[in-house]
């Protein structure tokens, strides 16, 4: 969420009514795209500074993202981004691919020709955006492909779980991953599951967005072991 700023002062500037609310938004948002990366401080008083806020909706924003496991509160220390271990990782990518696998199960036979167009679209995005370099164009597009996918299902509960992981996910990528996994193998595979999908095979559709997710974690994995990635077992 953009904060708003004062063009006199530079500061970010909140209204009273939902303070809190976009401290919140603006913390989280930070920790989740690592512009506040694991293992970071958080003072109280800085934060509020930077606001332009007193340390009140600091304080109880910091409270809610602790409860969400996203910050670490010690009494008399103050509070940290909570640091990433290697269980939680995998730990996730394991449930992304149980609940994609089910998405394509469920999406498949009900997707109509205006629905594989669209996912045609989003393939092409991608490949415009890999021939352009621009790996941030790639990976929205990329994550749009998937959402629909998910969407398609047409199961409440399972979109809800699902977004959320992501979210938090948005933690693990790093600029080695988006490199090393390599946009034109990722275009490879996504056509592969296009074609899958558009010739209403689900069940090669789902065998082939679980070897695709493998793709990440494998790299992830390597760079656990390397301490590339700065997360703890």
């Amino acid at each position: 969420m953009a904060v708003p700023v004062d063009d006199r002062s530079g500061k970010p500037v909140l209204t009273t009514a939902t303070l809190s609310q976009q401290v919140y938004a603006h913390l989280r948002a930070g920790i989740l795209d690592n512009t506040y990366p694991p293992g970071s401080a958080l003072p109280e008083e800085a934060l509020a500074a930077k606001l332009n806020v007193s340390r009140v909706p600091v304080r109880e924003a910091l409270r809610r993202l602790s409860a969400e496991g996203l910050v670490t509160v010690v009494p008399r220390q103050g509070a940290t981004v909570t640091e990433l271990t290697s269980k939680q990782i995998l730990d996730a990518y394991q449930v992304r691919e149980a609940l994609e696998v089910l998405a394509m199960r469920l999406a498949v036979p009900k997707l109509t020709a205006a629905d594989i167009e669209q996912l045609d679209t989003l393939q092409q995005a991608m490949q415009s955006a890999a021939d352009a370099g621009d790996a941030n164009a790639f990976f929205t597009a990329n994550a749009a492909f998937h959402g629909f996918l998910v969407d398609k299902a047409g199961n409440g509960d399972l979109k809800s779980i699902y977004e959320s992981l992501i979210d938090r996910m948005r933690r693990y990528r790093t600029p080695s991953l988006d490199l090393r996994g390599g946009m034109a193998m990722s275009i490879d595979e996504h056509a592969a599951i296009l074609h899958a999908v558009r010739n209403g095979n689900a069940d090669e559709a789902a065998h082939l967005i679980a070897e695709h997710i493998h793709v990440p974690q494998g790299i992830l994995e390597e760079e656990l072991e390397n301490g590339e990635l700065g997360a703890r077992s």
